[in-house]
């Protein structure tokens, strides 16, 4: 456990934590975890609840890409797939496998070795299955005792990397704030659900909130509630700079999605001058574009839409 999932473990949230925070969170549980389930990224230890693999995952991880990673994982774990094979290896073969596999900073195969070692003696064979207990290995620190408590054993706290940050400052409007990060994360995340939940928020920071994001593409499923897709405003923490948003579609559908919102309904040609200047119900930019527009956000269950007096009039679901 990190210092700040210790204090978002004991600190309520404060009032400027999560302004766009929806009241409904088990609606936006629900929707995380249904879209992680139907379709992730398949990385071979996420096929695995075996903690040795999941640790080598984590080590392998840090500051190196995971396409690289996964060969690199298979190849070791086939060669030492338990500790007590990998204690037993002269360490010399181990940072040489981390060389060829160009895996960079050889400390961290020390520490790997090392941390085997410590399981097979300190802890006969058993790994610790707590953050704190799991921090005791050499090598791992709060955030990799947190994901292997979390993925191995279920028993972790709110993962808070790069990517959970830029997704909950998006979504939430969270500050830049290593604690408000650490007190929100932990209030979004569903009681002992630490590994689908991790998992999951990882994968949407990972495949939709990215430097340059994805919603519509990946089938973002907060987008009904996400402060930056209603806004048009991508930046965070790590994004300075306002991604390429400027005349997309994305951004012509966030605006219909709030301007829904502050409307009980809208007709189409209501709605199509409001967002945008050069719109005309015949032209380039016209009806046809809008009710594209409004197909796609119905099509992903945002919006509803009627035909009533020769009029089209969409709102908000």
């Amino acid at each position: 456990m990190t210092d700040s999932d210790a204090a978002a473990a004991a600190d309520p949230l404060d009032d400027g934590d999560a302004p766009e925070l929806p009241a409904d969170l088990d609606a936006v549980r629900e929707a995380l975890v249904d879209w992680y389930e139907a379709d992730h990224r398949e990385f071979p230890w996420r096929r695995t609840e075996d903690p040795y693999e999941v640790l080598v995952s984590e080590v392998m991880s840090q500051q190196t890409q995971l396409d690289r990673v996964v060969p690199a994982w298979e190849d070791f774990v086939e060669k030492w797939p338990t500790t007590a094979a990998l204690a037993e290896a002269d360490r010399g073969d181990v940072v040489a496998f981390w060389s060829d596999h160009s895996l960079g900073y050889n400390n961290r195969a020390k520490y790997l070795h090392e941390a085997a070692g410590q399981v097979e003696n300190d802890y006969d064979g058993a790994f610790p299955e707590t953050p704190e207990e799991l921090q005791d290995l050499m090598g791992v620190g709060p955030y990799t005792a947190n994901a292997v408590a979390s993925f191995a054993f279920n028993n972790g706290d709110a993962v808070v990397d790069t990517n959970v940050k830029r997704v909950l400052h998006r979504a939430f409007a969270v500050p830049d704030d290593d604690a408000a990060f650490a007190r929100v994360a932990s209030h979004v995340m569903p009681d002992g659900e630490s590994r689908v939940w991790n998992n999951a928020i990882m994968e949407l920071g990972g495949v939709a909130c990215g430097t340059t994001p994805r919603c519509d593409e990946a089938g973002c499923p907060w987008r009904g509630w996400c402060h930056a897709y209603e806004t048009g405003d991508f930046t965070a923490p790590d994004v300075p700079e306002q991604p390429s948003f400027e005349g997309s579609r994305r951004q012509f559908r966030g605006r219909v999605v709030r301007l829904l919102g502050e409307h009980d309904e809208m007709d189409l040609d209501t709605l199509g001058h409001r967002i945008r200047v050069d719109y005309a119900p015949d032209g380039e930019h016209g009806r046809e574009w809008l009710r594209g527009l409004i197909d796609d956000l119905a099509d992903d269950g945002l919006v509803a839409v009627e035909e009533r007096s020769g009029q089209t009039v969409a709102r908000l679901r």
